[in-house]
């Protein structure tokens, strides 16, 4: 499934813990629908001492959300739900991605 939610894009979480940050996204795994967003999500993790980490211990690390819990956010930065258009310039056909509360394109 191709989801219309790309990697730099700014988006806003909907629900959960983090409900109302704001962040980049990172990562996009379309398979499992999950999205890695910069400071969001942020849950420890335990590990073991490994000759990249000397000293192991706990660390801190952005896991990913699904994709139903964030929307993008559009230029006045707000959170909006995507439309797609395809526009056909000379000859040529390419889709846009239109944010539905202002309608201009992303």
């Amino acid at each position: 499934m191709k989801l219309k939610i790309k990697k730099g894009d700014t988006v806003a979480v909907i629900t959960g813990n983090d409900k109302g940050k704001t962040g980049r996204v990172l990562e996009v795994d379309s398979k499992k629908m999950r999205i890695l967003i910069e400071g969001i999500s942020i849950r420890k993790k335990h590990s073991r001492p490994t000759a990249a980490n000397q000293q192991g211990g706990i660390l801190s690390k952005e896991m990913p959300i699904h994709y139903s819990n964030v929307q993008l956010v559009d230029s006045e930065g707000k959170p909006t739900r995507v439309s797609i258009k395809s526009l056909e310039k000379a000859g040529e056909k390419s889709s846009v991605r239109i944010a539905r509360t202002n309608g201009k394109e992303i």
